[in-house]
C-alpha cells in the first residue's frame, strides 16, 4: 500500500479534488460513517432493550451511541482503502483516518470521565476543552507534518534521575500512559464499586470497605503497568517512597490517621449512613462515611464534616446504633393546690395523641419537684423515628398539654415575689397590694 508523507498529503489531496476519482473517494467515505452510525442505532436498539433500565443498561446505551459510530466507519476505512487504491488515488481516506481516529479518542475519554466523576463536577468541561484542543492539536501537527520534527526535538532534550536516562518525550508518554492507566482504573473501579453496593446480602459497611479497596487496588496496578510501558525504572520510585515515609511519621501522621480511623469505622460497623449520632457538639445524621472523615447532616440543613480520628477517639452518641426508640421527655409546673392525679393523667393523655409517640412503651408523668413558684410536672415517652427531629412533636405535644390543663381548669403558675417594708415595724405586703397601692396613687382625684 502506498504511504504518503503527511507534508505532501495535503498537496496530493488538492490534486485530487480536481480529478473525477474524487467523488469515488467521497462516496466510499460517506458510505462509511452512514454504515457506522446505522451500525449504532440497530445495537442499541437490538442488545440493549428499553424495558430493562438500570445503571448498567444506561451505561451501555451511552456508550453505544457515543463510540459506535467513530470505532465501526473508523473500522470500515483501514479495511476499504487497500481496496480502493487499486483503482484511484486514496488520499481523502488517509485524511479521515486521523481525523476519525482523534473523535473515537476524543469520545472515548470524555465518556469515560463522565462515567467515573459526577458529571456536576466544575473542572469537568475545562477538561474536556483541554482535551479536546490537544486531541486536535496533535492530529493537525501530524497532518501537517510536523509531528515527527517535534519528536525528535522533545527526545534532544534529555537528563538524567539517578540510574535513569529521561527526556522529555518519555516523560509525556509517562504521563499520557499514567492518565490513561489511571482513568482505566478509577472507571473500572467505579463500576465494580457500583455493583458491590447492589449485593444487598452484604453489610452496607463491608460494601463501602469493598468498593474503598477495589478502587485503591486499580489505582495501584495502573501505576504499576503504566510507567514500566514506557520504560521507566520503578526503582528510582523507592527514594520517594522514603521521602513519604518520613512525611507520614512527621507532617501527615493526622491525614494518615484519618484514614486508618476510616477503615476501622467502616470494618467495625460502629457507624452507618442514617445513624443519627451527637459528636463534639455536632448532631446529625451520617449521610456519607469516606476513608478520611464522614458527612453530618444536621436537622437545620447545615453538614458538618468531621475527622474520622475523632469519630474514634472520642465518644459518640448514637441514638440510632441498635435500637432506634429514644426517650424524651417533656417538663410542666402547675400552680399547688391542684388535683395532681388529674393533671398526670392529662399529661398521658396528651401524650397518646400524638402519633409519633410509642404505645409500647407507654407514655408516663411523673412528680419531679416541688419548685418555688409551682409543682413541676415530667412527662416520658418514647420515639421510634429520631431522624425526624423533635421541634415540631414538642411543640403539638406542649399545645395539646396547654388546651387539656384550659379545659381542665388547671392553672401553669409563673414566678411571684413578696415585698417586705419596714416602716418603723416590720409589715407583711402582698405583691397583689402593693400593685393596688401604686394603681390608685396613679388615679386622678
Amino acid at each position: 500500500m502506498k504511504t504518503f508523507r503527511e507534508g505532501g498529503l495535503l498537496h496530493e489531496l488538492w490534486r485530487d479534488l480536481h480529478d473525477p476519482s474524487i467523488l469515488w473517494q467521497m462516496g466510499a467515505l460517506g458510505l462509511c460513517l452512514a454504515i457506522g452510525w446505522v451500525t449504532a442505532y440497530w445495537l442499541e436498539r437490538r442488545l440493549v432493550p428499553a424495558a430493562d433500565e438500570n445503571r448498567f443498561t444506561t451505561f451501555g446505551r451511552r456508550g453505544l451511541k457515543r463510540l459506535v459510530p467513530p470505532l465501526a466507519s473508523l473500522a470500515l476505512v483501514l479495511s476499504l482503502r487497500p481496496l480502493l487504491e487499486q483503482w484511484v488515488a486514496v488520499n481523502l481516506l488517509n485524511l479521515a483516518v486521523p481525523l476519525i481516529g482523534a473523535l473515537l479518542v476524543i469520545r472515548a475519554v470524555v465518556f469515560v470521565v463522565r462515567q467515573t466523576f459526577s458529571e456536576k463536577a466544575p473542572w469537568l468541561a475545562a477538561f474536556e476543552r483541554f482535551f479536546a484542543f490537544t486531541a486536535w492539536a496533535v492530529v493537525a501537527l501530524h497532518i501537517l507534518g510536523v509531528l515527527p520534527d517535534l519528536i525528535v526535538f522533545l527526545e534532544s532534550v534529555h537528563f538524567t534521575v539517578g540510574r535513569q536516562r529521561l527526556d522529555l518525550w518519555l516523560l509525556l508518554q509517562g504521563v499520557a500512559a499514567v492518565l490513561v492507566t489511571l482513568l482505566i482504573a478509577l472507571w473500572a473501579g467505579s463500576l465494580l464499586e457500583a455493583r458491590v453496593m447492589g449485593l444487598n446480602a452484604l453489610d452496607v459497611n463491608i460494601r463501602l470497605v469493598l468498593g474503598r479497596l477495589i478502587r485503591v487496588g486499580l489505582l495501584l496496578i495502573a501505576m504499576l503497568i503504566g510507567l514500566p510501558a514506557v520504560g521507566i525504572d520503578l526503582t528510582m520510585l523507592s527514594v520517594f517512597g522514603g521521602a513519604l515515609g518520613v512525611g507520614l511519621g512527621f507532617g501527615l501522621q493526622k491525614i494518615a490517621a484519618n484514614y486508618v480511623s476510616g477503615f476501622i469505622i467502616l470494618l467495625d460497623r460502629s457507624l452507618r449512613p442514617g445513624n443519627l449520632i451527637e459528636v463534639g457538639g455536632h448532631r446529625g445524621i451520617v449521610e456519607q462515611i469516606t476513608t478520611r472523615y464522614t458527612v453530618l447532616r444536621g436537622q437545620a440543613g447545615v453538614e458538618w464534616i468531621v475527622p474520622n480520628e475523632m469519630l474514634v477517639s472520642s465518644v459518640i452518641a448514637n441514638e440510632t446504633f441498635s435500637d432506634p426508640k429514644v426517650r424524651h421527655t417533656v417538663r410542666v409546673s402547675v400552680a399547688y393546690g391542684t388535683d395532681l392525679a388529674r393533671a398526670l393523667a392529662l399529661l398521658v393523655e396528651a401524650a397518646r395523641r400524638q402519633p409519633r409517640v410509642l404505645a409500647d412503651p407507654p407514655p408516663k408523668a411523673f412528680l419531679a419537684e416541688f419548685a418555688d413558684s409551682g409543682i413541676t410536672l415530667e412527662l416520658a415517652f418514647w420515639i421510634a423515628d429520631p431522624e425526624e427531629g423533635t421541634a415540631p412533636l414538642r411543640s403539638d405535644l406542649l399545645l395539646s398539654i396547654w388546651q387539656a390543663f384550659q379545659e381542665a381548669g388547671i392553672v401553669i403558675p409563673y414566678p411571684q415575689r413578696d415585698v417586705r417594708l419596714i416602716t418603723g415595724k416590720e409589715q407583711f405586703v402582698p405583691t397583689e397590694d402593693l400593685l393596688e397601692q401604686s394603681h390608685a396613687r396613679k388615679r386622678p382625684s
